[in-house]
């Protein structure tokens, strides 16, 4: 309510933005100074930063930093995870779109309501771009909520597990089942982005993976596949005991950001997409 007009406001408002980028890297600059080396190491990695970022793309749409989440007991990336130091990266067959059979001598089948995970991997510091040729390992639990390759009954399998390449639209896309809701956790897939194809599955090596997070699957498409499909029974409870919230992983964040967006039925299959920010 000034009779400057649009254009004063405009531009105040590009000063006091710029203003503040420049507070905030005096701030990180100051952090950095304080930092004791040990953490400097620890806390360091690839090309892809986990520092909070957003941006803005040409349609308007905006795009943030997923947030970075522990990996779990059973990624099976080489790591020593759950004392054991399994690694389906190694496997033949492992790039694949269609994760719900075994691989490499292993012939078992995950069966389960049919789920296509779409995931959109964009630049959150450079107007929401596509991110092209990034390595996505993606992997879940069953419909009983047992881990391939650790838990009992699934240690001879190694489904629910593969890896793609994103293309020209930043996307990858994997042909799954809805995952069980096993106790103490929020239903949920486990991701982790690579550089490039050659980082993730290099020589079955334990890769270093530039980001690891999560993806939350809504309650009420949980709900309606827990009431309805057959295998998930045991799913029922441990649901009705967990909330985003209360969940150790989800509620440490802003949920909204790793909350996929379902459409579908029980009956029909699901599609689940997120977009995945990055700051390179």
């Amino acid at each position: 309510m000034h009779p400057h007009g649009l254009s004063h406001d405009l531009d105040t408002l590009l000063r006091q933005q710029a203003q503040r980028r420049q507070t905030l890297r005096w701030l990180s600059g100051a952090a950095l100074l304080t930092t004791s080396p040990l953490a400097l190491v620890a806390c360091g990695g690839g090309d892809l930063e986990d520092s909070e970022t957003s941006a803005v793309s040409a349609s308007g749409d905006t795009c943030s930093t997923m947030p970075s989440e522990t990996a779990g007991p059973y990624p099976a990336d080489g790591s020593s995870a759950s004392g054991q130091r399994l690694n389906a990266l190694a496997l033949s067959g492992i790039v694949r779109s269609d994760i719900r059979r075994s691989i490499a001598g292993a012939d078992g089948t995950a069966l389960g309501v049919p789920l296509t995970v779409r995931l959109t991997l964009v630049d959150a510091s450079s107007s929401c771009l596509p991110l092209e040729g990034l390595a996505v390992y993606l992997w879940h639990c069953t419909r009983d909520g047992g881990y391939s390759m650790y838990s009992g009954g699934h240690t001879q399998e190694n489904y629910l597990r593969g890896v793609q390449v994103s293309d020209a639209s930043g996307q990858v896309s994997f042909t799954t089942i809805f995952p069980g809701c096993y106790s103490g956790r929020w239903p949920h897939i486990h991701f982790a982005i690579y550089d490039s194809l050659t980082s993730a599955i290099d020589d079955g090596l334990v890769a270093d993976h530039e980001k690891v997070s999560q993806l939350a699957l809504p309650a009420e498409v949980c709900e309606q596949v827990y009431g309805v499909a057959a295998g998930y029974s045991a799913s029922v409870r441990n649901f009705a005991d967990i909330s985003l919230a209360s969940d150790n992983v989800f509620g440490n964040d802003s949920a909204a950001q790793q909350l996929a967006d379902v459409t579908g039925s029980a009956g029909a299959g699901f599609v689940a997409s997120l977009q995945i920010g990055l700051s390179t």
